[in-house]
């Protein structure tokens, strides 16, 4: 493995830091690495992998103004990327408004998801969205060759090259990007059309829009979606010819939002709310559809069956988790964030559009969250869903789960004691001809071993354990969201592919 650092950010976190979020699985990284030719310490690299993983993450580097929320950290994304047989790491910052203004600061300077609005230090509004920073460690996804970093309570899209991972500005949609509202942690592209799909949300009428951004990075549409107050949706789904948002009853509580206090409380008493809208509808095209009380955080995919509109993802059984029982401090604070208190499990809700009527079910009684699929299935029927099982009380993954909708068969893989994963990116085999023929990528944190890798799984046999598993240069903190760029996809839109040349690709 050939290595080198290519930058190393100021922190001001203490060494001795207990906060479970700061330490152990999620001690921050400052160091910006360069790694090529990374070497297997088990199995051998696929040749028939071609393209490039990319993961984001929450990674501070200064301490709370008074509160630290895991959601809060900078974002910081990694980056693995394979071709015949060969493989190479790099993982940056982001350089957002807030954290170069934090880096000149010294210290933290906007409040945090558990914090006061007017405990923010600068209250211009610089960087942050209504006083929260935007740290851009949401998600990360690739339209038209870029990558595209986000922020879960909506802000701007920062562009990245997919390779080095190297800010490259904000993206503007040729002077068109909605930057009072920004747009929300889960935007979606459709790889057939090209066009990347999103909504934004705020506490003003309407509360919500929906957009379509076309292939030449225009904003070729923009419709309302009214809804009866502040909501807080995380994620949508769509279909060949529609786009699912949502308006579920987990959101700020009405009298002490008046007040200024940021509480989030579930609404048992209302229902779950679908808005289908035609990719390109207006306001008028809007239907919803209503289902139990639940919240979703994340949608595997969408389909069309006849009149029938089929939506999965992952149900929440406590969407307000009861602190009751709990006897550790940080465990009861952060409760909303562990998988087994939410109660998570695959879902399927049929919405017919000829009926208006829904029909819901469960897919299984395992707890997993963080699914992914074939990215050449979205949009259309799938069998296979690959996801995360958690840890008791914490927000850690460790191990993976293939979830079989057809026939409800699952197979998993534990991780082992003190080994933390990430979301796991489904890569198809070049020249794939079925729905799993193809490998699971994730990043693996080894606590004990103090060392970190990434873990090439084969998709329709997670079971056998890993491919190949290569070690990167440095443990790095556990993470979230990721996901897969084809290689030939990538060298489509490489109109110079000089980073791509560097290192071989």
């Amino acid at each position: 493995m050939d290595v080198d650092i290519v930058g190393r950010l100021l922190s001001t976190l203490p060494t001795d830091d207990d906060h479970p979020y700061r330490s152990g699985p999620w001690r921050p990284q400052t160091t910006e690495w360069v790694a090529d030719d990374l070497e297997a310490v088990s199995g051998e690299i696929p040749a028939d992998l071609d393209g490039v993983y990319l993961r984001n993450t929450e990674n501070p580097l200064h301490p709370a103004v008074r509160n630290y929320h895991p959601f809060d950290g900078d974002g910081m994304i990694h980056v693995v990327g394979f071709r015949d047989g060969k493989a190479f790491y790099r993982n940056r910052f982001v350089r957002t408004d807030g954290l170069l203004a934090e880096q000149e600061a010294r210290r933290a300077l906007w409040a945090g998801c558990s914090e006061m609005p007017d405990w923010a230090v600068r209250e211009d509004g610089w960087g942050a969205r209504r006083r929260m920073k935007d740290a851009s460690s949401t998600d990360i996804i690739v339209h038209r060759g870029n990558a595209l970093s986000s922020f879960w309570m909506c802000g701007d899209l920062y562009r990245l090259d997919p390779y080095s991972a190297q800010t490259l500005g904000k993206e503007d949609w040729n002077g068109s990007f909605p930057y009072h509202l920004g747009v929300s942690a889960h935007p979606k592209v459709d790889a057939r059309t090209g066009e990347l799909l999103f909504f934004n949300y705020g506490k003003d009428e309407p509360f919500m829009h929906y957009g379509v951004v076309d292939e030449n990075n225009d904003l070729v549409h923009y419709a309302d979606v009214p809804l009866p107050g502040p909501r807080l949706p995380h994620d949508m789904a769509y279909t060949e010819n529609y786009a699912i948002l949502n308006d579920l009853p987990l959101f700020w509580d009405e009298q002490m939002l008046a007040h200024g206090v940021h509480h989030p409380r579930f609404h048992p008493d209302r229902p779950s709310r679908f808005a289908v809208i035609p990719r390109r509808g207006d306001t008028a095209d809007i239907r919803w559809f209503e289902a139990d009380p639940t919240y979703v955080l994340h949608f595997t995919n969408a389909y069309e069956d006849g009149d029938e509109i089929v939506l999965e993802g992952f149900h929440q059984g406590q969407p307000e988790p009861s602190g009751d029982g709990i006897t550790d401090k940080w465990q009861k604070a952060f409760r909303f964030l562990a998988l087994d208190h939410m109660q998570s499990k695959l879902y399927r809700w049929r919405l017919n559009l000829a009926t208006g009527m829904v029909k819901e079910e469960p897919l299984t009684e395992r707890v997993t969250e963080f699914g992914m699929i074939n990215g050449d299935y979205q949009s259309r029927a799938h069998r296979y869903v690959y996801a995360a099982s958690g840890v008791d009380g914490w927000f850690l993954f460790n191990g993976l789960v293939r979830h079989d909708t057809q026939t409800g068969a699952e197979e998993s893989y534990h991780l082992g004691e003190g080994v933390y994963g990430s979301e796991a990116s489904m890569a198809p085999r070049v020249g794939s001809t079925a729905e799993d023929d193809g490998y699971l990528v994730t990043l693996t944190t080894d606590v004990d071993a103090d060392a970190s890798y990434c873990v090439v799984f084969d998709a329709a046999r997670i079971g056998d354990g890993p491919v190949c598993t290569l070690r990167l240069p440095e443990r790095i903190s556990s993470g979230t969201h990721s996901t897969w760029a084809p290689g030939h996809e990538l060298r489509r839109w490489q109109e110079t592919d000089t980073a791509a040349q560097a290192i071989g690709l």
